[in-house]
């Protein structure tokens, strides 16, 4: 069977994910392998204030953060650097980061990486959560 030739995916359709219930970040996903069959994988990440991810580090994928509202500081090879809407940066694999709120609000970044290198199967296999109408109105671009 032919892959769709367009994919198409609406702000309410997107579903929400935590890896792991202590985890202070979740992922709202738009495309990704397991549900539509491309080679990579575009979430929305969603951090709560003060929350971060664990360091970590990508064999052979590049990961992209794009900020679309809060703010925060990205850590990568051993620089830290202030993140805001507007900003963006690329991983390239191997190196470690870290990413945290560090915003009285929460943190959006549109995050890409490619290859998928197991990180739809991580998010999907993680625990369900709902997106609140604020997740929705920042993915559909409102100010915060």
């Amino acid at each position: 069977m032919m892959p769709k030739p367009v994919l198409a995916r609406r702000a309410a359709d997107l579903r929400g994910f935590r890896i792991s219930p202590q985890d202070t970040n979740y992922f709202a996903c738009i495309f990704d392998p397991l549900a539509d069959g491309v080679s990579f994988t575009l979430v929305v990440e969603i951090f709560a204030p003060g929350g971060a991810t664990p360091p970590n580090t990508h064999a052979e994928a590049e990961e992209c953060f794009f900020v679309l509202a809060g703010t925060g500081i990205a850590e990568a090879a051993g620089q830290r650097m202030a993140i805001g809407p507007g900003d963006s940066f690329v991983l390239r694999p191997g190196t470690e980061h870290r990413v945290e709120n560090t915003g009285a609000e929460k943190l959006y970044c549109l995050t890409l990486m490619t290859p998928n290198e197991g990180f739809a199967e991580l998010i999907r296999n993680g625990q369900p959560v709902e997106l609140t109408a604020a997740d929705r109105a920042i993915i559909m671009g409102a100010r915060p």
